[in-house]
């Protein structure tokens, strides 16, 4: 199967997958979700694939539908329950961070089998894990702000694709901008890096498009708590 066929079903499961915890926990499925998303996209985005003819990271996906959350518990609980679950994901991240650095001093046994796979994983780079870090805290908190300067502006319901498209894709650009400025600027010829920060965004930007139907059914929901 073609990756850009398992890549758009892939997004399908994620956003499904998501609205199953909103429909089962509530707020706190949104919360939950939140954290392992921030932590399982930073797992994947070590692997790059091709798709539609680019060399893209995975990760972005998944990734995205953390903004997703953050926009439907900005859009049905506030604004400051939306900055909580921000820092609920930075602060995950973090400690999987601290975590694993401290497994990879452990020896391993004689038997081990798992030493060099996880080595390969989470020895991670500081540029890298500085840009990912700063990405994440300055463009959720970003998105937060913005989705609420846009529901100002656009109140009704019938604005909901654009409070939600709106926030997440300048939002997303900020994060792009961020990551691949610590991460990669200078690591690459500028015009690599060029390549690397506007495929990383376009990639966002279709997977902020793709979730606006789940936030309409998100929004419909009625959920307890």
């Amino acid at each position: 199967m073609p990756n850009e066929v398992i890549w758009l079903l892939f997004a399908l499961v994620n956003f499904t997958l998501l609205l199953i915890f909103y429909r089962l926990f509530g707020r706190v499925g949104l919360f939950v979700w939140i954290g392992m998303a921030t932590v399982i996209a930073n797992i994947q985005v070590l692997k790059t694939v091709e798709l539609f003819g680019l060399t893209a990271t995975l990760g972005n996906i998944l990734y995205g539908t953390a903004f997703l959350a953050t926009d439907i518990i900005n859009e049905k609980y506030g604004k400051e329950d939306a900055k909580k679950a921000v820092w609920l994901g930075f602060s995950t991240l973090v400690v999987m961070i601290i975590l694993m650095q401290i497994t990879l001093q452990f020896e391993p046994g004689p038997d081990d089998i798992a030493h060099g796979a996880l080595s390969t994983l989470f020895e991670v780079i500081p540029k890298v894990a500085l840009g990912s870090l700063a990405a994440y805290i300055v463009s959720q908190y970003f998105d937060v702000w913005i989705y609420n300067k846009l529901r100002k502006v656009f109140p009704s319901d019938n604005y909901l694709w654009l409070r939600n498209n709106g926030s997440t894709a300048i939002s997303q650009l900020l994060d792009s901008a961020v990551f691949c400025g610590i991460a990669f600027f200078g690591e690459y010829p500028f015009s690599i890096w060029l390549e690397i920060f506007m495929t990383t965004y376009i990639i966002k930007f279709v997977v902020a498009i793709i979730d606006t139907p789940f936030m309409y059914m998100a929004k419909n929901m009625k959920i307890k708590g």
